[in-house]
């Protein structure tokens, strides 16, 4: 690594006078805009470089880029980290990297980086997981990893379940699919499981090479044997993986490398010591049909830290934490101070360098204390500022300078405005808030997503559409019902090793508590999965201190009383006790054994929470409660349908007061659906009679295209063929928006028959119902593939009728939808915070979830599209080229457009939007249910830009295929600010408005032309 280009200060005036530095300016300047970009493979880093110019020229501020340190091999989104002192080798080189910075600050633009500290990827290619399963609880690194090495099975003690065999441990075992082999390059034995290779202990070497001495010819006594004896003899008095005696660890520890290394040198030099354990290796692999020839491999394997077991075993006795349910991410213990300085190292070389400006922070609802980590990281930057990208001794166990560290706490400025620019994939459920006290700049933009989104759909339409969906589906229950089932459902069958062990705590406790000890185990594990399920957000926040905020007690009080309501026949009692500890409200004169017991459940639990609701609400209730598929969403809820203005206008007040920079997102690598497929589907929502009848006419038309299986399931059952009807609606492109007989058979029709397919693939197995991907039915699948293709293309006996039929309807919403995916583009870019465009979505881009979302975007169209609009708009005359973007709006230039035109005027008038007042603008007149406005203030510049969008368009236009411009307003207008100027120039049409005497503006001049507004005061 090169030297920090940031003078060090220390040396001269020390750590205080820096961070006053750094306090006069701020840190590091907040983005503007951001752009992100998933790097792999497929797209490097130098194509990134050459992307810069395009973004600069769009608009965009910071390149936004995925995880970038070393992955699994091949990993298409990088959160399957296995190094985290490496770059990813796949996307780049530190040079690479290094030019790509170099290209961003020459544009003044810079780099935000997406981290990930909640887990690392289980994979050979990781240093210490494969450390840890060598060498155990003498492993360097086993505290590293959330282990729980004393498990309910008491035959899992002191070992690791690697739920990764495809069958039964004895079949694979017998059939020959685990052999053990001799790895010259590691200098030592390996098991082999297809493409898995497993470390075998050191000190279990004379159980593979001493059982061959009862069957192979003597080796004699020549030197080389006695050394080889010798050395075998060595490995098997190494102490065992199990100690957890640090002096013994270590000595374990320093002894493996050199008798490996011994090993090695003999097998190199001994023909006779390499066939003599070539023999060895044979037969410990056994032979096939000779149950009793594989004895020696299943003592060998028993003797490993780990226990190979099915992969279906993992969910019940799993025993490390995942990353939900995965089982090849595995938890970290990032509250270690140890693990904080291991896997931030090369992150705090690219802050100093100036490589990176800021970082997004994956799942922090994983961590055991976010608000620590995240002032773990302000101190990290802080540091890598004043003192370089090395740290210098005297360290703290957390890796950052002690008298630093020290100096950092008594900064008062820095929990008011945190130096390093972060943002976090928090998801906050409707009315949350995020916890002010976290030196964070805000979320990703979950929030907004469905915020800016439920603002283009008409709660008029929530009644008819929720019966109809009932009387189509037969599905009866209202989604907190299902999504509480869910919960329910994925604890019994993805988390139950984890319930499991909250159950045991629990019983742990009882034991001391004399008012306790008769709860059973059963209703304890009853109570604590009814908590669970009820808990109304992803997770509490309590600290190791003890420390529970009035926000937390409000929320696990009501959890408590819901779960007690909802289960009467439970003792009461018991769901008081667990509700009290987790409040950590201990019974008098209780032992510092049972406040930690108490406090250990409580952030145990709470880690468990927000699992349950990802799965439960976003991976299960997302897919199976379909009324309206708009909703969603992540971050979003199904139970709420739409925002009204005020809760809009409310919402942008509070970030404006307390996240000004936060993230504000429409599309990311994670939402269910783009922007441009839930703006389309938006319209549904103000024509629900009209979609009734299609609906049930697509049904007719298909009934004969269903199968019926042996069970006599017809497939898709009424619910996935709603949930498909909706997404075709969606996201068919424009391109496909014609009769069967013009695109039949091309590759664009062919491919969107296999993306749908796909969809409904994960759709219907992460839905439950019907089949998942634990008890997948290949017939149901095959049955559900052949219907998507039915159905999209033409039949000899039924020709095209619904494709047709489908795309006349789509164009109608497809229209409207338009409209409101401009109109979204704009609140996104000018709302207070800053606006992050996902890649390819300046665009129409009418995708679904990943994978679909992650395929490879044409930039090439992308630069050619924008430098026509640069060149056109050059001539000045912006009517003519906003009246042909309207006329040709299907090629998604009017989107480019409306991007392009907003950012320049962000970069231009960068306080008026970082810092300016949100005003909500009121409206009136005859139409002023469809006009959504606000204005961004700021006095001290003397700027003023004012906003205003269209909404529930199809209703004002009463379903007619035009723009909304000009006469359709009426008499609608909009008020503006006594104190905002009379003249205003339109960002879009470059036409000067002005206001009447009463500082008003008429709808008919704001939309005259274009369909969305952007106005600057002159």
């Amino acid at each position: 690594m090169r030297g920090s280009p940031l003078a060090s200060v220390i040396e001269s005036s020390g750590y205080s006078e820096c961070l006053d530095r750094l306090a006069a300016t701020g840190g590091q300047t907040r983005p503007l805009s951001t752009y992100r970009l998933q790097l792999n493979s497929g797209f490097r880093l130098q194509q990134a470089r050459q992307l810069v110019p395009y973004l600069e020229r769009l608009g965009i501020t910071h390149l936004y880029s995925s995880p970038l340190l070393k992955a699994r091999a091949g990993s298409l989104h990088g959160y399957d980290i296995t190094d985290h002192d490496q770059l990813n080798s796949e996307v780049g080189t530190l040079d690479d990297f290094r030019a790509l910075a170099a290209e961003l600050k020459s544009r003044g633009m810079g780099l935000v980086l997406d981290i990930v500290p909640n887990h690392v990827a289980v994979a050979e290619n990781n240093p210490w997981w494969r450390d840890v399963l060598e060498n155990g609880r003498a492993s360097e690194f086993a505290n590293y990893f959330d282990i729980d090495w004393n498990p309910l099975k008491s035959e899992l003690r002191d070992k690791l379940l690697l739920p990764i065999l495809g069958d039964q441990y004895g079949e694979e075992l017998e059939q020959g699919r685990i052999e053990l082999t001799y790895d010259e390059e590691q200098a030592g034995f390996v098991a082999v499981y297809y493409d898995t290779r497993l470390p075998i202990d050191p000190g279990t070497i004379p159980l593979i090479l001493n059982q061959t001495m009862r069957y192979a010819p003597s080796l004699g006594h020549d030197e080389p044997a006695l050394a080889f004896r010798a050395l075998i003899t060595e490995f098997g008095n190494l102490p065992p993986h199990c100690t957890t005696d640090p002096e013994l660890a270590q000595q374990r520890r320093d002894l493996i490398p050199q008798l490996r290394h011994r090993l090695r040198d003999l097998l190199r030099s001994h023909v006779s010591l390499r066939r003599y354990t070539g023999e060895a290796i044979a037969r410990s692999n056994g032979e096939q049909g000779n149950s009793r020839s594989f004895d020696s491999l299943h003592r060998l394997l028993d003797a490993q830290v780990y226990r190979l077991a099915h992969w279906r075993v993992s969910a019940e006795e799993i025993n490390y934490r995942r990353f939900f349910d995965v089982n090849d991410l595995v938890g970290l213990r990032m509250e270690n101070p140890r693990v904080f300085a291991a896997t931030h190292k090369l992150i705090r070389h690219f802050l100093a360098e100036g490589l990176v400006n800021g970082l997004r922070v994956d799942h922090p609802d994983g961590l055991l204390n976010p608000h620590q980590y995240f002032t773990r990281l302000q101190m990290l930057y802080a540091a890598a500022h004043c003192a370089g990208p090395v740290a210098r001794p005297p360290l703290a166990e957390n890796g950052i300078e002690a008298e630093f560290q020290d100096i950092f706490g008594q900064q008062e400025w820095l929990r008011q405005k945190p130096p390093l620019y972060v943002v976090v994939e928090k998801i906050l459920e409707p009315g949350e808030e995020l916890a002010r006290e976290w030196m964070v700049d805000g979320t990703v933009g979950y929030d907004f997503t469905n915020l800016a989104n439920g603002i283009f759909i008409d709660p008029r339409g929530e009644k008819p559409l929720t019966n109809f969906y009932q009387r189509f589906t037969g599905e009866g229950d209202p989604p907190a019902e299902i999504i509480y089932n869910s919960k329910k459902l994925i604890m019994t069958t993805a988390l139950p090793s984890e319930v499991n062990v909250l159950t045991r705590l629990l019983e742990e406790i009882c034991s001391t508590d004399r008012r306790a000890r008769d709860f059973t185990r059963n209703s304890l594990h009853s109570v604590t999965q009814e908590l669970i399920a009820c808990f109304p957000v992803y997770r509490s926040y309590i600290d190791e201190r003890g420390n529970v905020s009035e926000r937390d007690r409000s929320i696990i009080n009501l959890a408590a009383a819901r779960a007690k309501r909802r289960n009467e026949g439970l003792p009461g009692a018991v769901f008081d006790f667990v509700r009290d500890i987790l409040l950590l409200k201990e019974p008098k004169g209780a032992s510092p054994d049972a406040h930690r017991q108490r406090l250990q459940f409580a952030l145990k639990f709470q880690q468990l929470t927000g699992p349950a609701m990802a799965k439960g609400l976003e991976d299960t209730t997302c897919y199976s409660y379909n009324r309206f598929i708009a909703c969603n969403e992540v971050g979003g809820s199904p139970q709420k349908f739409g925002t009204t203005p005020d809760e809009f206008h409310q919402a942008n007040l509070s970030r404006e007061e307390y996240w000004p920079n936060a993230m504000l997102t429409t599309s990311t690598h994670d939402t269910k659906r783009s922007e441009d497929v839930r703006a389309r589907l938006d319209v549904i929502s103000e024509m629900p009679r009209a979609w009734s009848t299609q609906a049930r006419r697509w049904r007719q038309i298909n009934r004969i295209r269903k199968n019926t299986l042996g069970d006599g399931r017809n497939v898709p059952d009424a619910n996935e063929e709603y949930l498909l009807y909706q997404t075709l609606a969606g996201v068919l492109p424009f391109a496909l928006l014609h009769p069967m007989r013009e695109i039949a058979g091309t590759a664009l029709h062919e491919d969107f028959v296999r993306r749908i397919q796909d969809y409904m693939h994960k759709a219907v197995h992460e839905a439950k119902r019907n089949l998942s991907w634990v008890n997948t039915n290949p017939e149901y699948v095959e049955a559900l593939r052949n219907f998507v293709a039915r159905i999209l293309h033409r039949t000899p006996r039924h020709g095209a009728q619904f494709w047709d039929s489908l795309v006349e309807f789509t164009s109608l919403v497809a229209h409207f939808g338009a409209i409101n995916s401009v109109a979204q583009t704009l609140l996104k870019i000018t709302a207070p915070g800053l606006p992050d465009i996902y890649q390819g979505n300046e665009i129409w881009d009418f995708s679904l979830v990943d994978p679909d979302n992650r395929r490879p975007v044409d930039f090439s169209v992308r630069r050619g599209l924008l430098d026509q609009l640069l060149e056109n708009s050059q001539s000045g005359d912006l009517p003519e080229i906003c009246a042909e973007l309207l006329q040709s709006y299907a090629d998604g230039r009017i989107k480019l457009w409306t991007t392009f035109r907003a950012l320049s005027l962000r970069r231009e008038h960068p306080e008026l939007f970082r810092r300016g007042q949100y005003v909500p603008l009121d409206v009136s007149g005859s139409k002023k249910i469809h006009l959504f406005a606000f204005a961004r203030i700021h006095e001290a510049a003397d700027e003023v830009a004012v906003v205003a969008v269209p909404r529930l368009t199809y209703t004002l236009m009463n379903g007619a295929l035009a723009a909304p411009l000009g006469e359709v307003w009426e008499d609608t207008e909009l008020q503006l600010p006594r104190s905002a100027p009379a003249h205003f120039v339109d960002a879009f049409t470059g036409k000067i408005l002005q206001a009447d005497a009463r500082r008003a503006l008429s709808g008919r001049e704001l939309f005259a032309s274009f369909p969305v507004a952007l106005l600057i005061g002159r």
